[in-house]
């Protein structure tokens, strides 16, 4: 992360930039779908993950999906919680939890994160897209860098990202923003993103937390992760397994919360809590760094200025 930077005020919507949240990518870096800044509120009170789309990317799209960002889903994603609604600039926010994004995570690490590490993050993934596919809903927007990671738990974020990059039915290869390793072949090529397509993309993001990438080969997938993602990277939709099979294989021992699906079926959004231990401790230490930087920023005396006016739909 970034050091801060407040000798200049800059803004997005009414808040002052603090540091980027992601580290500048090298080659290999999975790429991030918007551009994310944490920031805080000119009176000093709310420290928030504040986004904007990439160039090039459709901000009524952006708009659209942050509006469908606010609704929870389970205790693993990020909801939006405000956005500037239609706009030149638009933007979005969720309330600041230190996190590092996935990518930054292995890089702190070192390499690839320790098996129960990648378990418990597919867990809490599998839950939260267990319980958006019962709400007849398609995340649309699982990449490594979607994910971060916390003391507590992963969370899930980006929503509906693919979505936001194009519109349904023309080819998404190529575009800003978007991962080409985790966006399922059926996608890629302009199909509509449906719940098998979150599959694909939750294997490629396991595939990386485990190997440093989301196109592995097979031999060096965890022996007793392979098949699991193996299943979830099939190139034909049909034979990916669904969210709720991918918890019950990842978390057969979670004390699942539970959701009702269509027909009563019971959806589980797994445990809702992990284990103290399931970050490696030189992960824990990064996120306290970054909560340390973070709170020790000083706005400048000109952040208390009137910001522009913004309003939620």
């Amino acid at each position: 992360m970034e050091r801060p930077r407040l000798g200049t005020a800059r803004r997005i919507g009414p808040y002052l930039l603090i540091t980027r949240l992601d580290s500048a990518g090298g080659p290999g870096t999975p790429p991030v779908p918007e551009r994310r800044f944490i920031a805080r509120s000119t009176d000093g009170d709310r420290t928030v993950l504040v986004s904007a789309p990439l160039e090039g990317a459709d901000p009524q799209r952006f708009v659209a999906e942050a509006e469908a960002a606010r609704h929870p889903l389970g205790p693993w994603a990020a909801p939006v919680t405000e956005h500037s609604g239609p706009s030149p600039a638009p933007w979005c926010a969720r309330p600041y939890l230190p996190a590092l994004p996935l990518p930054t995570a292995l890089a702190v690490y070192g390499g690839p994160l320790p098996e129960h590490t990648v378990r418990a993050l597919g867990a809490a993934l599998a839950g939260t897209l267990a319980l958006a596919h019962a709400a007849g809903t398609t995340h649309a927007g699982v990449s490594p860098a979607a994910v971060l990671l916390a003391g507590d738990g992963p969370r899930l974020t980006c929503f509906g990202a693919v979505r936001a990059a194009g519109p349904d039915g023309a080819p998404r290869s190529g575009l800003p923003g978007l991962d080409p390793g985790a966006l399922a072949p059926e996608q890629a090529t302009g199909g509509r993103p449906r719940p098998p397509g979150d599959a694909y993309a939750l294997g490629a993001v396991l595939s990386y937390a485990s190997t440093g990438h989301t196109v592995p080969d097979r031999d060096e997938l965890p022996a007793s992760l392979r098949p699991l993602i193996t299943a979830c990277l099939a190139r034909d939709p049909a034979a990916r397994p669904r969210a709720a099979q991918l918890l019950e294989q990842l978390a057969p021992s979670a004390a699942p919360a539970a959701a009702h699906g269509p027909r009563g079926t019971e959806i589980h959004a797994g445990a809702a809590s992990l284990p103290a231990d399931w970050l490696p401790g030189r992960l824990v230490a990064a996120v306290a760094r970054q909560s340390a930087v973070v709170l020790a920023a000083e706005l400048p005396s000109s952040a208390h200025a009137p910001a522009p006016a913004h309003r939620d739909n």
